[in-house]
């Protein structure tokens, strides 16, 4: 009889499935079981890894780290700006640019952020700028000392030694960190111009445009600007060359802090700091610049820093650098181009450009010579790592030697109201510099005025 055997290998065979049957899902739940278990080790953060020389969690040093280019200091009347590495002033590293009140310096130190923990503080050396003009705000700057062992990251300022809260102080972030060993050739850019500062209801756009425009094609490869306010049509355009990348804008609302001059001397214009806080941005512009740029030219946002005997400005700094070779100041005189003379043919009196706000320097020529028996500003072209402060017509204190650069090589090009409104056409100088880039400079400021839609259509 084989019913007892059938029945056996019939029940065998049935275990054996259900046995592969819960094998496979015992090898499912455990390959599930281990990557939920790996995904939440990898995404949760582990409470008990602890840096031993943290006094504070890692993420102290960044609760209020400020985004703004002006910060209000606790506790005093002073405002921060930047701060920079900067190490070559025996003692010091780094660098905090500020905009101080002049009859309230107090002791302050400098309290760092060591890649996650906090320093002990070091006390601060204040150093004012002198050129105020009488005004009660002044450019000033803070020069701190890194402690041992601290690989700083920010930094504030207290009143008092004594470490506060992290929480109730603004943190500034430390930079040019990159900047020591680091070869001027090496840089990102070759030229970059600082420009200070945009207020007011600016809206001088065809000048801005043609200057712009003949820097690029002079070398150029940046424009910083700092901008309180300016007309529409000239905010569109910076907004364009910004979108571009060839201007960085700075936003500088110096009048949510202070009531600012649109002048220069406290005794004739008033307000709380000299013309929009000049000083302050040009040196921030400088140290901004110097990790990046190998050289920095610092004029206003209507001259034009032009080369006589080269095309561009490299070949020009290559002639200067061989013949002074330590200089890192380099003295460029400003000319002065009356807009109240016209060319007369009308040569450049374009249609394209007519309804376009502004000056056209093409049209104006003729040229003033400076009155030598009173002083004459000059602006600059300088290699930002061998300055350490400047005024707006000359370097305060600098590394290497300053050069004045003849008159036959370079000058400033600048078209604007008339410093010597008595002369006569038969006593200027016809200086057609601007026409020799004519063929480039046109279609390229049209390009631009076209890229904001501003360039009027109807020209044949």
């Amino acid at each position: 009889m084989f019913t007892c055997p059938l029945g056996t290998g019939f029940i065998s065979t049935g275990w054996m499935e259900l046995l592969k049957h819960l094998k496979k899902k015992l090898v499912l739940l455990f390959i599930t079981a281990l990557f939920l278990f790996l995904v939440f080790t990898l995404k949760t953060p582990s409470t008990y890894k602890s840096n031993p020389k943290s006094s504070v969690p890692p993420s102290a040093c960044s609760m209020r780290i400020s985004e703004q280019t002006i910060t209000p200091l606790n506790n005093t009347k002073h405002l921060l700006v930047s701060a920079y590495m900067d190490q070559r002033v025996k003692d010091f590293d780094i660098r905090i640019i500020g905009i101080f009140r002049r009859d309230s310096i107090q002791p302050l130190h400098c309290f760092f952020c060591c890649a996650g923990y906090l320093s002990e503080t070091t006390p601060a050396t204040i150093l004012q700028h002198p050129d105020n003009y009488g005004f009660p705000f002044v450019t000033t700057d803070v020069m701190c000392q890194i402690p041992q062992n601290c690989n700083a990251t920010h930094i504030t300022l207290l009143t008092t030694p004594d470490k506060q809260s992290p929480s109730t102080h603004q943190w500034l972030p430390i930079r040019n960190k990159d900047t020591v060993g680091q070869k001027e050739e090496n840089m990102q850019f070759d030229f970059t111009i600082c420009i200070s500062n945009l207020f007011g209801d600016y809206n001088n756009v065809l000048q801005f445009a043609q200057t712009l425009e003949m820097y690029k094609l002079l070398g150029v490869n940046r424009v910083v600007i700092y901008n309180t306010s300016c007309g529409p049509e000239l905010d569109r355009l910076l907004q364009s060359y910004s979108d571009e990348g060839f201007v960085e804008m700075v936003p500088w609302p110096i009048d949510k802090h202070l009531n600012p001059s649109r002048g220069w001397l406290h005794s004739e214009h008033g307000g709380d700091l000299h013309y929009f806080g000049q000083l302050t941005t040009l040196n921030e512009c400088i140290y901004r610049s110097m990790e990046r740029s190998r050289y920095v030219l610092l004029n206003d946002i209507d001259e034009i820093i032009m080369p006589y005997q080269h095309e561009d400005l490299m070949s020009l700094m290559n002639m200067l650098r061989n013949q002074h070779p330590n200089a890192g100041v380099f003295l460029i005189e400003n000319h002065i181009f009356p807009k109240k003379h016209f060319e007369p043919s009308g040569r450049f009196h374009l249609p394209q450009w007519n309804g376009v706000p502004g000056i056209n320097i093409l049209e104006h020529i003729y040229r003033e010579d400076p009155a030598r028996n009173i002083y004459h500003p000059y602006k600059m072209i300088v290699r930002p790592r061998m300055v350490e402060w400047t005024s707006v017509h000359e370097v305060i204190k600098n590394f290497g030697e300053r050069y004045k650069v003849p008159l036959d090589v370079c000058r400033i090009v600048h078209v604007r109201v008339a410093l010597l409104g008595s002369l006569t056409l038969e006593q200027l100088n016809v200086d057609k510099r601007l026409w020799d880039f004519q063929e480039k400079l046109i279609p390229n400021v049209d390009k631009v005025l076209k890229r904001v839609g501003m360039l009027k259509l109807t020209q044949n």
